[in-house]
């Protein structure tokens, strides 16, 4: 029979970022299937979007091989790879809600061998919170920041830090925060300017962009002061 997949085993190598597997929408045979395929060719893989659900089958025919992080929602195949090099990335979440997809970013660098630095609980409406750590996350060269509501949090830290920002709007929120797209399009329409905003509750993407970024920030030549 034909697969029902193909997968990108080049991907790594033609932009710096391994294909990863969206589980969401994939049967247990379909995600098993393409493991099974991994396994014999790199035996390296990251997951997203795995149900606690879907995993326990899988664990049933791959056991200890997958490590999954059941509140990303986040399985890694094999060994990360080798540690790149560069300072730790600042993941900034706003409130404690926003931790599934601050982590999904976090497990996503960790899959690519990039240290990162969490931030949880650190909104606008207690801003001496942030304010107590924001020298940390200004050594940081690129800041991811997760929030929900009114991604207030995005223009502060975007207006405080000279690093790559990221904006990384949540689902977080009552009523007109409309699952994301208030938090969405807050960053979008930031006053702070230069900020990367990827979509809602992609803590994925969000990784990915940092990688890009770092990856080029290692090919530059260093200044002198």
């Amino acid at each position: 029979m034909t697969p029902e997949f193909k997968f990108d085993f080049g991907r790594g190598a033609r932009i710096g970022l391994d294909e990863a597997v969206f589980c969401e929408g994939k049967t247990v045979d379909q995600i098993s299937a393409i493991v099974d395929a991994v396994k014999a060719k790199t035996g390296r893989l990251l997951l997203t979007r795995l149900d606690q659900s879907k995993y326990e089958p899988l664990f049933a025919r791959h056991g200890a091989q997958l490590e999954f992080d059941p509140l990303s929602r986040t399985a890694i195949l094999g060994q990360p790879h080798d540690a790149l090099l560069m300072p730790p990335v600042a993941i900034v979440m706003a409130g404690t809600s926003d931790l599934p997809v601050g982590r999904e970013a976090a497990r996503t660098l960790a899959f690519a061998g990039q240290t990162c630095c969490e931030y949880a609980d650190i909104g606008v409406a207690g801003l001496w919170r942030l304010l107590e750590r924001i020298d940390e996350i200004r050594s940081s060269p690129v800041v991811i920041v997760a929030a929900g509501m009114d991604a207030a949090l995005v223009s502060v830290v975007g207006g405080l830090v000279s690093s790559a920002v990221i904006a990384l709007p949540t689902s977080v929120g009552y009523g007109v925060a409309l699952g994301g797209a208030t938090a969405l399009h807050a960053a979008l329409a930031s006053c702070a300017p230069g900020i990367l905003t990827v979509n809602i509750d992609n803590g994925y993407g969000a990784a990915c962009a940092a990688l890009r970024i770092l990856r080029v920030m290692a090919t530059l030549p260093k200044r002198s002061v």
